[in-house]
């Protein structure tokens, strides 16, 4: 007697516990693939305003003219590299503002702001990372156990039947598989993004940390504790 094994069928006739395990594999990929599509357009964005604040930073304008850019706009800087200068600027002109002349405690204070910032935006891009990271590492397990119940539950249906061919064992055994194959469809993809997304993450930031070295450099060479107007308007081009 011919039987029905499509991929429909199998699902269909599969155990609740199984369909359960299929439906929330099926969920988990689609909430995986919609982070995936989220996480590689907010990172070409980032890279983009990255690139594009670093070109207007070493383009020999003051650091008073770019702070007073990046701080005009009505949503406020839009490059995470722009808004850690900002953040190191915002720092280093209040201290000026108190009178403090003394060279490491105006850079200490700029360099702590820098890192602050960093910090926050370093946790903004890699959000929702790690649930690529629990797909890829969950997903498969998920799937195995619907696989064991399936199976389970195909042989307890063959306790009482006497003659047993694999015609019988065939469609219980095969729809117990398909979960498995669900959670692979949903690790895989899930698996090369968080390799791929980690990579891009690191060289942001490297950019972004080679920046605050640079940054603070520029700062420390043109701040001199026996004047203390010598940093108003220093330029950016000093540190290439």
């Amino acid at each position: 007697m011919n039987q029905d094994m499509s991929i429909l069928t199998l699902v269909l006739e599969a155990s609740a516990v199984v369909q359960v395990v299929m439906l929330l594999l099926l969920l988990v990929s689609v909430a995986s693939w919609s982070v995936i599509f989220s996480k590689v357009s907010s990172l070409k964005r980032v890279r983009q305003d990255n690139d594009e604040f670093d070109r207007e930073f070493w383009a020999g304008r003051t650091l008073q003219e770019l702070y007073q850019d990046a701080t005009s706009g009505k949503g406020g800087p839009s490059a995470p590299q722009e808004r850690i200068f900002a953040a190191g600027m915002r720092e280093f002109m209040k201290l000026r503002e108190r009178r403090v002349a003394e060279v490491g405690t105006l850079l200490d204070g700029a360099r702590r702001a820098m890192r602050a910032s960093y910090q926050r935006e370093m946790d903004a891009i890699e959000s929702r990372l790690d649930f690529l990271g629990s797909v890829g590492s969950v997903s498969p397990y998920i799937g195995l156990f619907g696989t064991v119940w399936g199976i389970m539950h195909a042989f307890t249906g063959l306790a009482n039947v006497q003659q047993v061919s694999l015609a019988t064992v065939a469609p219980g055994i095969a729809e117990a598989l398909v979960a498995t194959a669900i959670g692979l469809f949903a690790a895989i993809p899930a698996v090369l993004a968080y390799n791929r997304f980690a990579r891009d993450i690191d060289r942001v930031a490297i950019q972004m940390e080679s920046f605050i070295e640079e940054f603070s450099n520029i700062l420390a060479r043109n701040v001199s504790p026996a004047t203390p107007g010598a940093a108003d308007a220093p330029r950016a081009t000093m540190g290439r």
